[in-house]
């Protein structure tokens, strides 16, 4: 059969700027797929969930909006609604639908395509059936089927075919199968279904155009796609791509000029802006069955480092809670660090009655160096250097302190060439001993308790995996004198890092154990201060 190309950029593409395209880009898009020769375009999605965050017009695709677009004639439209909206409606999920759609001659609407997991297909088949005997043509997407039996899929298939579903979706909602497992999922499907397969694929790994095309090889006839690849996470098979592909298959000769003109003036700065497109983080995501959207977030949050999104990665990896995205799940993944015994070093050892200035990374460091060496040749502080920070002169840090496995190992070879111990917690090192040759390492076990501080002799409870926290509790734990902080200059104005540290900070403050905390070179965080030159 001639494969029907479906282009749902509005409704995929929302999920990085909240469904608000501007309204310059509407036409410009609808004429361009028109040329392109799309069958179907995804307007959007259908809710009738309106509260929270603001969205835009394409996250509800009401009838009276799509009504005022300037679509061309020939290019039909489609939107979806997700099955937990149904399901979960007091009325019922036909209900439900009613509430959501007119009858089709009323609409400008042709298609409805229903996103389900699993468990809830056998619930939203009775609005599936509604929307049929009201005139719309009707989809299945299923999702997250990469993980299903195969005796599952084919009761899937099974029980779909009992509906009168036109067309039956499977999605790559992870982004993790390969060709062959798309063959074996329509291989499966085909057991019972025989009506029409789409696939709307993902791109962690780099394969949604291949997968796509095996799938087309195999029989399926609804392909989809988005402009540039724009979607949930690393985004989709990118329908530029897909449109060249399709061709020859179809006997058609696109005219690509438009859409090439709409990615040039629109889409790039688009994808400049928000980010979508696979990198390794989303490749090892859909490698270890992760959930394209927290690794979405982690990118989008300017608090999580490389090192914090491959170490939160791996944690969701390992507890195998990341198939479902949710941000409770996310912030346990940032909050890894979780030694439940004890340490071995106790700090008082060495700092118990002593000054100890903590040296961050911050450029008030570098600019004020030569009075921060000055000062500590003369006063002879404890010096606590922030992970392999090397913003001082050797032999000015005494020691050097690191929370966070993945930095760890990110700054091995610095670590290596350094004289200074490092104090760390051991539980850090039960997935992984780094070779660090002759350095000494000092076990100093901590956890995490968001809004927290709490001190031992050779553990503590910090409210946060930032490195300064452990340090803050290393110094009291060791019984200093006070604490002075360098190269905490601070970030800009609506940073959320600004609001972190100032967390750490007042948490820190409210311990009937705390030191004093003075910062001796510039910073905008909320704590006292002085000058270096002036001490």
């Amino acid at each position: 059969m001639k494969p029907t190309l479906l282009d749902c950029t509005f409704r995929d593409g929302g999920y990085y700027n909240n469904w608000d395209f501007p309204a310059e880009i509407w036409g410009p898009y609808f004429h361009s797929m028109e040329a392109a020769g799309i069958d179907y375009v995804e307007v959007g999605l259908r809710s009738l969930e309106g509260g929270g965050a603001f969205k835009g017009p394409f996250a509800f695709s009401r009838d009276e909006f799509i009504a005022a677009l300037d679509i061309p004639a020939s290019l039909r439209v489609g939107v979806m609604v997700n099955a937990a909206e149904l399901v979960k409606h007091a009325d019922g999920v036909v209900e439900a639908a009613r509430q959501l759609f007119a009858e089709r001659d009323k609409s400008p609407v042709e298609l409805v395509r229903v996103a389900c997991h699993v468990h809830e297909v056998e619930f939203a088949l009775p609005a599936c059936d509604w929307l049929k005997s009201v005139g719309y043509r009707v989809g299945l997407n299923l999702m997250q089927v990469a993980d299903r039996s195969d005796q599952e899929i084919r009761s899937i298939a099974e029980l779909v075919s009992r509906s009168k579903v036109d067309v039956l979706y499977f999605a790559d909602s992870l982004g993790s199968l390969q060709p062959a497992d798309c063959s074996r999922i329509i291989d499966l499907l085909r057991a019972h279904w025989q009506g029409e397969i789409g696939i709307h694929t993902h791109d962690n790994m780099g394969r949604a155009v291949a997968n796509t095309i095996q799938a087309l090889d195999d029989g399926v006839t609804w392909l989809d796609s988005t402009v540039t690849g724009m979607g949930r996470g690393p985004g989709n098979a990118q329908t530029e791509y897909l449109v060249v592909e399709l061709d020859e298959r179809r006997g058609t000769q696109a005219n690509v000029a438009p859409l090439l003109r709409l990615i040039r003036e629109f889409f790039q700065p688009m994808k400049q802006q928000y980010g979508w497109g696979s990198n390794l983080f989303y490749y090892l995501a859909g490698r270890h069955g992760i959930h394209p959207s927290f690794v979405q977030e982690m990118l989008s949050d300017c608090r999580y480092g490389d090192e914090d999104i491959l170490a939160a990665i791996a944690h969701l990896r390992d507890q195998g809670g990341g198939k479902k995205f949710s941000v409770a799940a996310l912030n346990a993944a940032r909050h890894m660090t979780a030694g439940s015994g004890e340490g071995v070093w106790q700090p008082r050892s060495i700092i118990s009655g002593r000054e100890v200035l903590i040296v961050g990374t911050g450029p008030g460091v570098t600019r004020h160096r030569a009075a921060i060496e000055s000062y500590i040749r003369r006063s002879r502080p404890f010096v606590l250097g922030l992970n392999a920070v090397a913003s001082l002169s050797d032999g000015l840090i005494e020691m050097r302190a690191a929370c966070h496995p993945v930095r760890l190992l990110a700054d091995l070879v610095h670590h290596t060439r350094q004289q200074e111990a490092l104090v760390a917690p051991g539980s850090m090192f039960a997935s992984f001993t780094p070779n660090m040759g002759k350095k000494q390492l000092l076990d100093f076990e901590v956890s995490i308790a968001p809004g927290t501080f709490e001190f031992s002799e050779t553990r503590a409870v910090i409210p946060s995996p930032l490195t300064l926290a452990y340090a803050l509790a290393v110094a009291t734990s060791g019984d200093a004198s006070r604490i002075l902080l360098a190269g905490f200059d601070g970030y800009g104005a609506g940073d959320p890092r600004m609001k972190e540290i100032r967390d750490v900070f007042m948490s820190y403050s409210e311990h009937p154990q705390a030191r004093e905390v003075i910062s001796i070179t510039p910073t905008a965080h909320d704590i006292r201060s002085t000058s270096v030159y002036a001490m």
